[in-house]
């Protein structure tokens, strides 16, 4: 399903892509069971770091792995922006999609970067590829966006579906109606490898609460 450019492996040798393919899904409505796991996960990550600020925050694993990475594009990892409100402001995990918000909870729980993406708004293979600083594709806002040289991207058969720095694209997103979705794992070199199968397992779960009757399809971790 996916296929890592030769262009990335020279650049990020010993970075990791995850994918969780899941059909059957549903997205359409409110979960009180998977509203009290977000209770719980809230509760866990504000007892975790209770005694942390911002900047030990980003010192620890696998944050500044990320952080360091985003630092080359002069930007900040929007996944420690999400921890920080959770655990320091004291904030909910927003209400949306159910099928988003479990990949928000997973990002949370083991703060690894995720992207979601409507299955059936895809065109196979994936091509997991190093930008060069002149592609544009269509961010979820609607914005057309430019890349920076050396980020690491997704591309299907109609153009590009994420990269790290700026995110999902707006031709496969996650809609009410998706149901068969891909979550998808971008990790630096010096993420842990069991981190991120752990981090896929999570999503799965979290995702059957929603969605008993999904079905698994694909559950894999590629090495760059």
């Amino acid at each position: 399903m996916l296929l890592i450019s030769e262009k990335l492996k020279t650049a990020y040798p010993g970075g990791l892509i995850g994918a969780v393919l899941i059909k059957n899904a549903s997205n359409s409505e409110f979960n009180t069971g998977l509203e009290k796991k977000k209770e719980e996960l809230e509760n866990d990550l504000r007892t975790r770091y209770e005694n942390i600020n911002r900047t030990d925050l980003s010192l620890t694993e696998p944050i500044k792995t990320y952080v360091n990475y985003y630092k080359r594009f002069k930007k900040t990892y929007h996944v420690l922006l999400q921890l920080e409100s959770v655990v320091l402001k004291k904030k909910s995990i927003p209400n949306v999609a159910p099928l988003v918000e479990t990949m928000f909870m997973a990002e949370l729980k083991n703060l690894l970067l995720t992207a979601g993406h409507d299955m059936d708004a895809v065109r196979l293979p994936i091509m997991v590829d190093l930008s060069q600083g002149n592609e544009r594709y269509i961010l979820l806002n609607g914005q057309e966006k430019k890349l920076a040289p050396g980020d690491m991207m997704m591309v299907d058969g109609s153009g590009i579906i994420s990269s790290i720095i700026y995110g999902p694209d707006n031709r496969t997103q996650i809609t009410q109606n998706t149901k068969n979705v891909l979550f998808v794992v971008y990790a630096p070199p010096g993420i842990n490898e069991g981190l991120l199968e752990q981090h896929l397992q999570d999503i799965n779960q979290y995702v059957k609460i929603v969605s008993p009757d999904a079905i698994l399809e694909t559950q894999k971790v590629y090495r760059i």
